[in-house]
């Protein structure tokens, strides 16, 4: 069966507006390598320009708070590298509590933003190549996603770009994604905006600052711990079923 012009017309408009907010991110990812924007995600840029940021944040809070938030959720859903710079950043100008409220507001945004853009331009294709696997995958994934979702936010296994993108392919209602991703990115989030509120010392002191120094032994571990707690609730389902089986 051959398709009409204007059956063409509509499939290659709905192809159209399927694709487009994934070919904007990816012309926008392109454009933020090219103008370098990466070097500006740099502690050597934050050491540079702290006293204009400091002056800036006193005078105009609200507006400061906003840009940070808009940058970071931009810096996340195109998945530029320099998320812990952004995050020890967070601290340096506003302090643990608001820093934390803040990162954690703009990670979640951007992260929503490619959710949603990879979803409905690859989700379904995805889902039509990979075969029954990937159902079964999405039917235990739906299952217990807010579980599965908080341990892969918890710990810093996989990078936050992937963790984005594959409950986007599991069918992983919207809200359930935006709650876990919440709820998930707050403790770590907090554990690099705490150093950043004291990056000052560090700076004027003139010594060096790594990221990786702020993931400790310890503080991975208590990570992991939260991520075991979170899978408790998978754990009561499958025991109780279990019992069930065994009861009937």
């Amino acid at each position: 069966m051959t398709m009409t012009l204007d059956e063409q017309s509509v499939g290659v408009g709905e192809k159209l507006r399927r694709f487009a907010p994934l070919a904007l991110i990816a012309a926008a990812i392109g454009a933020a390598f090219a103008f370098g924007v990466q070097d500006y995600l740099s502690f050597d840029a934050l050491q540079e320009n702290r006293a204009i940021l400091t002056r800036f944040v006193a005078d105009h809070a609200v507006l400061a708070a906003a840009i940070f938030m808009a940058a970071y959720a931009v810096a996340t859903a195109l998945s530029l590298p320099g998320g812990a710079v952004l995050s020890v950043t967070g601290g340096f100008l506003f302090g643990s509590l608001l820093g934390t409220a803040w990162v954690v507001v703009g990670a979640t945004a951007g992260a929503v933003g490619i959710f949603l853009a990879a979803r409905t331009a690859l989700g379904d294709a995805l889902k039509a190549k990979a075969g029954p696997w990937l159902t079964k995958m999405e039917d235990g994934f739906k299952e217990n996603a807010l579980s599965y979702l908080l341990v892969l936010r918890l710990v810093p296994l996989f990078p936050f770009f992937i963790v984005n993108l594959v409950p986007a392919f599991l069918n992983v209602p919207l809200r359930t994604y935006t709650l876990g991703t919440l709820l998930g990115i707050i403790p770590g989030t907090f554990v690099y905006v705490s150093v950043g509120a004291g990056l000052g010392s560090v700076f004027e002191a003139g010594n060096d600052f790594s990221p990786a120094s702020v993931l400790t032994p310890e503080v991975v571990t208590a990570l992991v711990g939260l991520s075991v707690l979170s899978l408790v609730p998978v754990v009561y389902k499958k025991l109780k079923a279990r019992k069930q089986q065994a009861d009937a």
